[in-house]
């Protein structure tokens, strides 16, 4: 019996630790791309506003990359997420509200956007990068 020839090119599969060493690489770009655009647009509110708000895009980043390889599909996690960061997000804003004023209300709301902003922002590049470039997904 003759046998079948093998073929010419044999794939093979990556090891363990070059996948993880992958799946890590991709994570923190991930985690500096979210990072660096939620801190680039918060820049016009002054620095400190920028560091906070990079601070928090780059955990949003690792987060946003993690809950993709667990459940690409889920939509609602995903939204849960940004709300969630944004949430981390204003924990740190001084609000004060003097005795109910309107000024005061309209301080709150404006100090509002300029904590979720950068870092809603930020996450609508992360997922436009991840539709229009499908080899960054995890």
């Amino acid at each position: 019996m003759i046998a079948p020839e093998p073929p010419a090119t044999v794939v093979v599969p990556p090891s363990d630790t070059e996948s993880r060493a992958r799946l890590r690489l991709q994570s923190i770009g991930w985690a500096l791309l979210a990072g660096i655009s939620a801190g680039l647009l918060s820049l016009p509110w002054g620095l400190e506003m920028a560091v906070r708000s990079g601070g928090c895009g780059f955990f949003y980043g690792l987060l946003a990359f993690h809950l993709q390889r667990v459940d690409p599909d889920d939509a609602h996690l995903q939204a849960g997420l940004v709300g969630a960061v944004c949430g981390i997000r204003s924990l740190a804003l001084p609000i004060s509200l003097d005795n109910g004023t309107l000024e005061a209300l309209g301080l709150v709301v404006l100090e509002l956007i300029q904590a979720w902003l950068p870092l809603i922002g930020s996450a609508v590049l992360l997922h436009g990068t991840l539709r229009f470039l499908p080899a960054s997904r995890p």
